[in-house]
């Protein structure tokens, strides 16, 4: 089955819940979420991430390795977590993620993997 990447995108603070009641709403909603894309089998993987700005980038130049603080590029939308799921098709990934951006209000972008299983 195919396997795509639902990457959750955060932007200006006004996307973030502004006070505890609506957090504590967002969570149980997400919660309840993930618990349908487990229990439909569609879930495989998910992670949250920390604030762009404590990121370090690496890159390779001439054999040599340089590191920078905070996110690769300026940018005010920053990767704030992901989820890898299985489905169908891409009709399919795409109800999962517009499921989610309703719950969270942020943009998720869809990408399928590569299969390198045949």
């Amino acid at each position: 089955m195919p396997q795509y990447l639902l990457s959750v995108h955060t932007g200006e603070p006004q996307d973030v819940p502004s006070d505890e009641s609506a957090a504590r709403d967002q969570y149980q909603q997400m919660a309840a979420l993930e618990e349908d894309m487990k229990s439909t089998g569609a879930w495989l993987f998910s992670g949250r991430l920390t604030d762009a700005d404590v990121a370090t980038v690496v890159r390779v130049s001439g054999g040599e390795t340089f590191t920078t603080d905070g996110p690769f590029a300026e940018s005010k939308e920053h990767l704030a977590g992901f989820y890898i799921v299985e489905a169908d098709d891409l009709d399919a990934a795409l109800g999962w993620a517009t499921r989610t951006s309703a719950v969270i209000g942020m943009p998720i972008e869809v990408r399928p993997f590569f299969d390198t299983r045949s």
